[in-house]
C-alpha cells in the first residue's frame, strides 16, 4: 500500500543504498526532524556526527532519488541520512498525500494572489525583497544594465560576480561558501548569454574572456568538493561559445586565445575543447590552432595541456599516423601509451601494425614490475583470435613470474588451458610459489600466494599441507569454509582458533564478522552431532561478551 502512496517502498532504498547503509539508516530513525514535504519532494535534517540536510525527489514512476549533505552523500551516494528520510515518509505514508496537495494548494495560490496584484503592488513587493536580499539586487540589477546596454555597468557586475574575495574568509573559498560562490558565477553566465541574445554577442566575447581568466586564477584556491563551482565555470565557457557563434571574430585571435588559455598554467579550471569552436575556427583557424598547440608540445613533449587539445585536433582530422607519432613521442613505462596507439591503429583497421605496437610494448616493459593489464589482455586477445595459443601462454607465463600474484596465476591458468598445456605450466608456477613461500613467514597477515593458488584451484588436501605455519587468517578462514562439509573436525578448529582472535575487535563490522564465524561453528557441531557442545560453547561466550550490547543484538538476530 505504501508504494501506491508515495511511489517507494523499503526494498527500493534497501536497493539504491545497499544492505549496509540501510542497515545504518534503521539507526538513524530517531535522529530525523523538520520534515517538510513538497508537491514531489521531501526534506529534513537527519542528526549525526553533524546535522545533515536531506532532500529526497519522488519520481513518480521513476522511483525516488536522495541528496544529503553529509560526505558520503557529497559523492552521490544514497546513503543512510536518506534512508532515514524515506523510512520516515513510509511510517507517515498516510498523511503524504495530503500534505502534497497541501503544498500544490500554496503554490497555487501564491500564483493567483501574484496575478492579482497590480503594476504598482508588484513593484513594491520587488522593492521590498530587493531591499532585503542582496544577491537578488545583484542579479536584477545585472539584468537592468544588460537591457539598457550599459556595458561599463554589466562588465563591472561581472567582475564582481566572479571575484572569489569576499567568499574567501581566509585567504581561499571553504566547502560551506563553494555553492554561494557558483551562484554567483551562474549568473554572470547568464548575463553573458543576455547579452548575446540582446545583439551584443562581440561584447559578450570579451567579457567572457576576462571572466574565463579570473575564474582560472581562482580555482585553484576553492574547494569544490562537489563540483558546483565547475559546473558554473562550464557555463561560462558554453555562454563564450555561444557568442563566438554569433559574433563570430577572426579565426587566427581566436586560435591564439583559445591556445593561450588552454596552455595558461595559472588556469586550473577551464577545459575549452577546440573542437567546441570548429565551426567559428573554420578551417584556417584549425590549422592555427594545431601549429601553435604543436609548437607548444615541442617545447613541453610530457605536458597533459599541451597533448590534449592536439590529440582532439588529430581526432577530429583522422589522422591516425599522426595520432601514432604524437603518442610515441611519450611512451609510458607501463605500456598504457602502447595500448592506446594499437587501439588508434586498430580502429583504423591496421590490426597487424597494432598487435606489432602491443607486441613492442610487452618487450619494451618485460622489466617492469607492474605493467598495465590491459596491454597485456590486448595482446592475449588477439594471439586468441589467430590461434597463437602458445604465444599468448608465453606471455602470461612472463608476468606470472614478475608479478607472483593470484590474479597473474589465474590468467596462466586460463591461457595454458586454452593451450592445453595447463599441468605442465602449473608444476612450475607452484614450484616458484613454493620457493617464494620458504622465504616468506606466516602469521595472521599476508599468508603467502601459493596457498591461494591452491585453494584457487581447489586442491583442498594440498592447500591444508601447507597451511600451517604460513596462512594468515584470511585464507585459513577460506580453507574451512571450504572444507567444512568434507572435513568438518579440521574446519571446526579453524573456525574456533578465529573466534578466539575475534573477541577483541569491536564495532559493527567486527560482530558482524564474529557472529559469520559462530554460524559456521554451529554448521561444524550439526555435521558431527555435536550440537549440545556448541550451545555450551556459545553461552559461555555470551556471558564473557554481555556488556557489548550491540553484539548481543547481532548474534540475536542471527538466531545465536
Amino acid at each position: 500500500m505504501a508504494r501506491k502512496v508515495v511511489g517507494f517502498d523499503e526494498d527500493d532504498l534497501r536497493a539504491l543504498a545497499g544492505a549496509r547503509s540501510f542497515e545504518r539508516g534503521l539507526g538513524c530513525l530517531d535522529a530525523v526532524s523538520g520534515l517538510e514535504v513538497g508537491e514531489g519532494s521531501v526534506a529534513a535534517v537527519v542528526h549525526g556526527t553533524d546535522a545533515y540536510e536531506v532532500e529526497l525527489t519522488l519520481g513518480g514512476e521513476e522511483g525516488i532519488s536522495g541528496w544529503c549533505d553529509c560526505p558520503y552523500g557529497r559523492e552521490a551516494n544514497f546513503c543512510k541520512h536518506c534512508v532515514a528520510v524515506g523510512l520516515t515518509v513510509l511510517r507517515r505514508a498516510k498523511a503524504i498525500p495530503h500534505q502534497q496537495a497541501a503544498a500544490r494548494a500554496r503554490s497555487s495560490t501564491l500564483e493567483a494572489w501574484l496575478s492579482s496584484l497590480s503594476r504598482d503592488e508588484l513593484l513594491a513587493l520587488v522593492r521590498e525583497q530587493v531591499a532585503e536580499d542582496r544577491e537578488l539586487r545583484r542579479r536584477l540589477e545585472l539584468r537592468a544594465a544588460a537591457a539598457r546596454s550599459d556595458l561599463g555597468t554589466v562588465r563591472d557586475r561581472i567582475v564582481a560576480l566572479t571575484d572569489p574575495r569576499p567568499f574567501a574568509r581566509y585567504g581561499y573559498i571553504e566547502y560551506g561558501d563553494a555553492s554561494g560562490y557558483a551562484r554567483q558565477v551562474a549568473e554572470a553566465a547568464s548575463a553573458l548569454r543576455a547579452l548575446t541574445a540582446d545583439g551584443q554577442a562581440a561584447q559578450a566575447v570579451g567579457l567572457a574572456e576576462e571572466a574565463i581568466r579570473a575564474l582560472g586564477e581562482a580555482y585553484g584556491e576553492i574547494d569544490d568538493s562537489d563540483g558546483v563551482v565547475g559546473e558554473a565555470v562550464a557555463a561560462v565557457a558554453e555562454a563564450h561559445v555561444e557568442a563566438c557563434g554569433v559574433a563570430r571574430p577572426d579565426p587566427d585571435r581566436l586560435a591564439e586565445w583559445l591556445v593561450g588559455t588552454v596552455l595558461d598554467d595559472s588556469n586550473d579550471v577551464t577545459d575549452l575543447d577546440p573542437l567546441d569552436y570548429a565551426d567559428v575556427l573554420g578551417p584556417s583557424g584549425l590549422a592555427r590552432t594545431r601549429q601553435l598547440t604543436a609548437e607548444a608540445l615541442r617545447r613541453r613533449p610530457s605536458g597533459w595541456a599541451e597533448r590534449y587539445p592536439m590529440e582532439r585536433l588529430i581526432k577530429a582530422a583522422g589522422d591516425v599516423d599522426a595520432m601514432v607519432a604524437l603518442h610515441a613521442q611519450d611512451l609510458d613505462p607501463s605500456g598504457a601509451t602502447h595500448l592506446r596507439i594499437a587501439e588508434e591503429l586498430e580502429s583504423a583497421g591496421r590490426v597487424d601494425e597494432a598487435l606489432a605496437w602491443a607486441e613492442r610494448g610487452l618487450r619494451e616493459c618485460a622489466a617492469e614490475t607492474y605493467i598495465d593489464g590491459r596491454l597485456v589482455d590486448y595482446a592475449c586477445a588477439r594471439y586468441a583470435q589467430t590461434g597463437r595459443a602458445a604465444d599468448a601462454v608465453a606471455v602470461r607465463r612472463d608476468r606470472f613470474r614478475l608479478e607472483r600474484s593470484l590474479a597473474a596465476y589465474r590468467q596462466l591458468r586460463s591461457a595454458a588451458r586454452a593451450g592445453d598445456c595447463w599441468e605442465a605450466e602449473r608444476a612450475a608456477a607452484l614450484a616458484t610459489l613454493e620457493k617464494d613461500a620458504r622465504r616468506e613467514r606466516g602469521g595472521r597477515y599476508g599468508g603467502p600466494v601459493l596457498i591461494d593458488a591452491l585453494l584457487d584451484d581447489g586442491d583442498l588436501d594440498a592447500a591444508w599441507q601447507e597451511a600451517a605455519g604460513r596462512a594468515d587468517d584470511r585464507q585459513w578462514g577460506r580453507l574451512a569454509d571450504l572444507s567444512r562439509e568434507t572435513h568438518p573436525t579440521w574446519a571446526l578448529g579453524v573456525y574456533l582458533r578465529l573466534v578466539e582472535r575475534s573477541k577483541e575487535p569491536t564495532g559493527d563490522r567486527a560482530y558482524e564478522h564474529l557472529a559469520g564465524l559462530l554460524l559456521a561453528v554451529r554448521d561444524c557441531h550439526r555435521a558431527l552431532g555435536t550440537e549440545d557442545a556448541f550451545t555450551l560453547f556459545l553461552a559461555d561466550l555470551r556471558r564473557e561478551l554481555k556488556r557489548r550490547r550491540k553484539l548481543m543484538s547481532i548474534l540475536d538476530r542471527q538466531g545465536l
